[in-house]
C-alpha cells in the first residue's frame, strides 16, 4: 500500500492473536503452497512464502528463518519505506531484491466510508496493475526461476502489493479464483494482529482507515474478474507486462507437484 500505517495510527485489537505468528514480530508470514492447481496438482509447500515487512526479524527469529532455507527475498516496498524501516537482516546465502511496482500513494485517493470497501481496494489493485506492470512482471519472473527458491515476497503489511503478486502467481498455477480470494482474505486477521502490535508499541492515537486493515475476498474476486475481462487471463496480463512463456512454464514446473 502507498503509506505505511506504522507509527501514524492506533487501532485497539485483541493482542492475544499475536501468538499465531511463526515469528514473534511478523504477523502475515505464511506459505503460499497447498492449493489445488492445474490438473489437480498441488502447489508445492516450502517454495514460496509471503509476509509483512521482514525488517523486524531479530536474533530470536534467526534460527527459525534460516531453517526455512529461504534463498531470495523480494521486497516490494517503496524506496522511502525501505529507507525508513530498513531491510531484512543479512543471512548467509540470502539474496535481497528490491522491486518497487510504481503506484499512486493511497493517501491521495481517500476512501469514502459510504463506498464499497471491496470496490475501493479492487480499484487500487487495478491502478497498481496498470502503473506497476514492470515491477510485478519482475517479481513473478524471479519467483518463476527455481534457482531462487525458496522465495519470500513482502511489502509493508503483506496484503496489497504482496497479495497481487501471490494472486497472479496462483492464477498462473491454475488455482481457482475463489481459492485465491480466500487466501487473500487471510490477511485481514493478520492485519488485526499487526495493528494490535502498532497500538502496543507506539504512542499514535489516530485510528487506521479500513482499507489499511481489511482484505475482503470480494476485492480480489473483483480484481481477478476484471483482469480476466481486460486481458483474457492472469497469464495474458503477465505476458502484456513482459513475463515470457518460458517463465510461465517454469513457474508451473517448479511450483506444482
Amino acid at each position: 500500500m502507498g503509506r505505511c500505517p506504522t507509527g501514524h495510527y492506533r487501532v485497539r485489537v485483541d493482542t492475544t492473536e499475536t501468538s499465531r505468528s511463526p515469528f514473534p514480530a511478523l504477523f502475515n508470514f505464511r506459505d503460499v503452497g497447498g492449493h489445488t492447481g492445474h490438473d489437480g496438482r498441488t502447489v508445492r509447500r516450502g517454495r514460496l512464502y509471503r509476509s509483512d515487512s521482514l525488517h523486524r526479524i531479530d536474533e530470536t527469529d534467526r534460527e527459525a528463518f534460516t531453517a526455512l532455507g529461504i534463498r531470495t527475498v523480494i521486497d516490494l516496498r517503496r524506496p522511502a519505506e525501505v529507507q525508513r524501516d530498513g531491510r531484512v537482516p543479512a543471512y548467509e546465502g540470502l539474496t535481497y531484491r528490491h522491486i518497487h511496482p510504481e503506484h499512486r500513494d493511497w493517501a491521495e485517493i481517500r476512501y469514502d466510508p459510504a463506498q464499497s470497501l471491496a470496490r475501493y481496494l479492487a480499484d487500487r489493485y487495478a491502478d497498481l496493475a496498470e502503473t506497476g506492470t514492470a515491477g510485478l512482471a519482475e517479481a513473478v519472473g524471479l519467483i518463476a526461476d527455481s534457482a531462487n527458491a525458496p522465495v519470500v515476497v513482502h511489502c509493508v503489511a503483506g496484503k496489497d502489493r504482496t497479495g497481487l503478486v501471490c494472486a497472479l502467481t496462483l492464477a498462473v498455477l491454475g488455482v481457482a479464483e475463489a481459492d485465491i480470494a480466500t487466501d487473500y482474505a487471510l490477511s485481514t486477521e493478520a492485519s488485526a494482529r499487526f495493528s494490535a502490535w502498532v497500538a502496543a508499541t507506539t504512542s499514535a492515537a489516530e485510528e487506521l482507515p479500513p482499507p489499511f486493515l481489511a482484505s475482503p475476498a470480494e476485492a480480489m474476486t473483483l480484481f481477478l474478474a476484471e483482469l480476466r475481462a481486460g486481458y483474457g487471463s492472469a497469464e495474458g496480463y503477465l505476458r502484456h507486462a513482459g513475463v515470457t512463456d518460458g517463465q510461465l512454464a517454469a513457474l508451473r514446473d517448479h511450483l506444482l507437484d
